[in-house]
């Protein structure tokens, strides 16, 4: 069953960035590089569709490096009885990217700037990466599904009002997908079993470990970070499919 993808963005605009290599005749760092980057992901998003003969059409989404973090941090970071402002809309309902980041700092004291935080809070702190960022601020860190973050590395974040040290929580998220109790009958799955995701396209990748999460108020919705996406060459018309 040939499925529909969302992609964020994988179409990268040079050309809008020769304008800001060429002034002053400066060169950018790595950090700007990549805030540039990540700048013409969320102007280039984009969609294509397909008719699905499951009960709900299927979205493939590219998460990009986040955290998640309770009220008490957020406190901690921004201030006391700051709350999140959500600044758009994710695809499952209820979830938002919020207007707040924050800086994190790793163990060879570099660091990453503008780390997103997704909303609404939680009730621990996790932050998510892919494997490159990871090597890039010195990290080691497992393959965990979300929330299960004990024996995880920590790190320290920096906001506006303070710093919060974390003794655990850093992961790479295990490729997943939501669904409803009407998609796992109609796939044959069960919460917390595995699946696999079908990729097509000029690579043809299948991800044979996709961990299944079912839960009524859940679209149908996988989860891969954007190593796993560049690694499948990902474009608006890459057709995917699940199988059990």
């Amino acid at each position: 069953m040939l499925t529909y993808v969302v992609l964020f963005g994988f179409n990268y605009e040079f050309q809008h960035f020769s304008s800001y290599f060429n002034m002053s005749n400066q060169l950018l760092n790595r950090s700007q590089i990549e805030q540039l980057v990540r700048a013409s992901l969320q102007r280039n998003a984009v969609s294509a569709s397909a008719t699905s003969a499951g009960p709900n059409p299927l979205v493939v989404n590219i998460s990009a490096r986040h955290c998640h973090l309770s009220q008490a941090s957020v406190e901690l970071l921004f201030g006391k009885g700051h709350q999140l402002t959500p600044m758009k809309d994710l695809y499952m309902d209820g979830q938002f990217a919020a207007k707040e980041s924050v800086t994190m700092i790793g163990p060879r004291s570099r660091v990453i700037s503008n780390l997103r935080i997704l909303g609404p809070c939680r009730d621990f702190d996790q932050v998510e990466l892919a494997y490159t960022d990871a090597i890039s601020l010195g990290f080691k860190i497992p393959i965990r599904n979300s929330g299960d973050i004990e024996g995880t590395p920590g790190c320290m974040l920096m906001g506006p009002a303070g710093f919060l040290q974390m003794d655990k929580g850093v992961i790479r998220a295990a490729p997943h997908v939501h669904m409803a109790p009407e998609d796992a009958a109609y796939y044959g799955v069960e919460n917390k079993s595995y699946m696999k995701l079908r990729v097509g396209g000029d690579v043809g990748v299948t991800f044979d470990q996709i961990y299944v999460r079912v839960d009524p108020a859940f679209k149908l919705e996988v989860h891969i970070d954007t190593d796993e996406g560049n690694a499948c060459g990902f474009s608006d018309e890459t057709p995917c499919e699940l199988i059990k």
